[in-house]
């Protein structure tokens, strides 16, 4: 497996990401991973809808429970045609427990852990900590990634603006914002 350095650290250490690293412009793989009730759900069952997928590594802590809600809350701004995608390494009952706690509802929170397929196929796995690297990738109604954002320090938060940004500018090209 590809083995990519100088993408991401924690606190200034460098950290290895594992995998092909996403890129604008390229059809957006396809992965399956687990949700917060325990069922397989797949990239392609929001197949003609613009999927923001916002990876982290673990929800629990302060900046990934932050990027959660920012996302969540993000979410209810965005129109139908619009899906957000939560993803980690964390187990079921985690993600489950602090969404209810947080009343995250709007995004859709996925678990990688037990197939691994997104942090291989779009480059987000840390070898260091086997976790994913914080980042947020974009794919449009037809599955082209618009925007991929590899967060540069994971104790950092991903850019909200440039994301909303690219998910409205990709919905009006489709006339669908």
């Amino acid at each position: 497996m590809k083995e990519n350095k100088n993408i991401t650290s924690k606190k200034g250490e460098p950290l290895t990401i594992m995998g092909e690293m996403i890129q604008v412009g390229q059809k957006a793989p396809d992965f399956k991973a687990v949700d917060i009730d325990g069922n397989t759900v797949r990239l392609s069952d929001f197949k003609g809808k613009i999927a923001i997928i916002t990876a982290f590594p673990a929800i629990k802590t302060p900046v990934c429970s932050m990027q959660a809600r920012k996302f969540n809350k993000m979410a209810s701004s965005i129109n139908k045609d619009v899906v957000v995608i939560g993803i980690s390494k964390d187990e079921t009952a985690d993600t489950k427990s602090f969404c209810i706690a947080e009343g995250i509802d709007g995004i859709h929170i996925l678990s990688d852990k037990k197939y691994g397929e997104f942090g291989r196929k779009y480059g987000f796995e840390i070898k260091e900590l086997g976790l994913l690297a914080r980042g947020t990738v974009i794919a449009d109604h037809d599955g082209t990634v618009r925007y991929v954002e590899y967060v540069h320090d994971i104790t950092e938060e991903p850019d909200y603006g440039k994301a909303l940004e690219c998910a409205k500018s990709t919905a009006l090209k489709n006339n669908n914002f």
